[in-house]
């Protein structure tokens, strides 16, 4: 009884954490949002939390599309850290393939750029091998 409440405790807590990480990366401060994203990182380095990004996948797709876009270097490879984490964690279900596909072309434009930073190129390169061997339905 009082352990599954506790639990069930735990998990709204944390769940509550993650709407603040979700709103960082959201925000217009580029200091916030960098901390919203390694935040999210962390959390999504350490935890399972498929059924909450599933639910808040298209948010955290335009979140990540934007600090990829806007964002300079090192929020670009943080970004791009989040979304490979993503990929894994959502799976190769049909919801994992949508937020592939629709960050895709960014992440190629930022691999070829050669004026990007390095570390952000590497970040892209990652996510883009990752997220097409996790969530493509036809690996192109």
């Amino acid at each position: 009884g009082s352990e599954g409440a506790e639990e069930e405790k735990k998990e709204e807590e944390e769940e509550e954490r993650l709407k603040e990480h979700l709103e960082g990366v959201l925000a217009r401060s580029t200091r916030t949002r960098r901390a919203g994203l390694q935040s999210l990182r962390r959390a999504l380095s350490t935890r399972t939390l498929a059924p909450f990004l599933l639910q808040r996948r298209l948010t955290l797709a335009d979140a990540l599309e934007r600090s990829l876009r806007k964002g300079k270097g090192d929020e670009q490879a943080l970004a791009g850290s989040v979304l490979t984490l993503l990929c894994l964690q959502m799976g190769s279900g049909p919801e994992g393939e949508e937020v592939f596909r629709s960050l895709k072309p960014l992440l190629v434009s930022i691999l070829t750029d050669n004026a990007a930073c390095l570390l952000a190129r590497q970040s892209c390169a990652t996510a883009l091998g990752v997220c097409c061997y996790v969530a493509a339905a036809d690996p192109e």
